[in-house]
């Protein structure tokens, strides 16, 4: 039984070390020494091919002027970029306020079916060669359209995931600060990804494809962007990642908003690896599955059961060595602050890092409590919409 315990608890530390630490040091030493893609120039504006920007809203009269008169301001052709807004299902005033403006075309149906089946009946009607996607709630840098359009200046880039940035304070609550902070270490793996091999996976506020790429998500996909950039890689296609078009909001306005959200994330990963199983290939893809499993399918599956394991069986191997004693109060110092970040979960703090265990732990937590909405088929594809912060 000890030698069970024995390897359960080293190889579940293995686990979590290697899905947290070893993934981005090993990623940072590959795309320094064999990383060879870069982003081209921007191309002039007469070479700069029509894209088509599609925007999803769903009562979204909060924030949609704001998101119309970004996009209008973007530093690109007027006449190469189509503003599209579909907004099925809304109730409330975002329909007659997109209909106030030329430059927008919108389309409604009243029936709500969630977000992709939206998407998918719009893609139908597009005849650009390139269509970007953002969320309603977002602001884009002027420069965003631009520097997306130049990579596909590269026939084997297939699609490109702009960068998510959170609206930064002073001081934050749990939510700000951790979400603020993931999307900083999400950016640096996914640059290095996408200079080694190929970028693992978009961020739904803001990336893009080609239209001859895009494969209908079936209407029941829970993180349509992550499937849909995946099935892009799975097609023998780069997806690049480009940290100077980004998208900014606000964090979720507090955590159990953002537990709602990443349970949503969660279930949806799950259900993701379920449906690309082609990328677990490394035959037909190398690199890029090693990368899938590592950066993506570990954190969805393996990497929360094994910080279980590595608790569990750390307390029982506690009388053997002195080593397993100070883990162990490694740990419990660990869910400790975890728990006084739970508990000031809602106070704003300017040391960021100090919510930096609670984070880790909801997120984590998060991976079971999806596992079980999907397991009892609870997890609907409509989005429940989360509150988002005012800035």
């Amino acid at each position: 039984m000890f030698i069970v315990i024995f390897l359960l608890f080293w190889l579940s530390l293995a686990i979590v070390a290697y899905t947290y630490v070893g993934y981005g040091l090993i990623i940072y030493i590959l795309s320094k020494v064999f990383g060879k893609n870069k982003a081209p120039s921007v191309p002039p504006d007469h070479d700069l091919p029509e894209i088509t920007l599609l925007v999803a809203a769903y009562n979204e009269e909060k924030y949609i002027e704001q998101k119309i008169k970004n996009s209008l301001e973007l530093d690109y052709p007027a006449n190469k970029v189509r503003l599209w807004i579909v907004a099925d299902g809304s109730t409330d005033k975002t329909v007659e306020l997109c209909q106030g403006y030329p430059a927008v075309t919108v389309f409604h149906t009243p029936e709500r079916k969630g977000k992709i089946h939206a998407v998918n009946r719009i893609m139908e009607k597009v005849e650009t060669p390139i269509v970007i996607f953002s969320d309603a709630n977002t602001d884009l840098n002027k420069e965003a359209l631009k520097n997306i359009v130049r990579h596909f200046a590269d026939p084997k880039v297939g699609g490109v995931a702009g960068e998510k940035r959170i609206v930064s304070l002073s001081q934050d609550n749990a939510s700000g600060a951790g979400e603020g902070l993931y999307w900083k270490y999400e950016s640096a793996l996914k640059t290095m990804d996408s200079k080694f091999t190929t970028a693992i996976g978009a961020a739904g506020e803001l990336f893009a494809v080609r239209k001859e790429l895009y494969v209908n998500p079936h209407t029941d996909t829970i993180i349509e962007d992550f499937v849909t950039s995946m099935k892009v890689v799975a097609a023998g296609y780069r997806f690049a990642y480009e940290p100077d078009a980004y998208a900014i909001e606000t964090a979720s306005a507090s955590i159990k908003d953002e537990w709602k959200r990443k349970v949503r994330i969660s279930a949806g990963g799950i259900q993701a690896i379920l449906r690309l199983p082609e990328l677990l290939n490394v035959f037909k893809y190398g690199w890029i599955s090693w990368q899938y499993v590592s950066h993506r399918a570990m954190r969805w599956s393996l990497a929360p059961l094994a910080l279980l394991l590595v608790l569990v069986t750390n307390s029982i191997l506690i009388p053997y060595a002195a080593f397993y004693q100070l883990t162990f109060v490694a740990q419990c110092a660990f869910y400790f602050l975890a728990l006084a970040g739970h508990l000031l979960r809602d106070k704003k703090i300017g040391i960021k890092g100090f919510f930096i265990p609670y984070y880790f732990t909801m997120m984590n937590l998060s991976v079971f409590a999806g596992a079980l909405r999907l397991l009892r088929k609870k997890q609907s594809v409509v989005w429940e919409k989360s509150a988002r912060a005012e800035k």
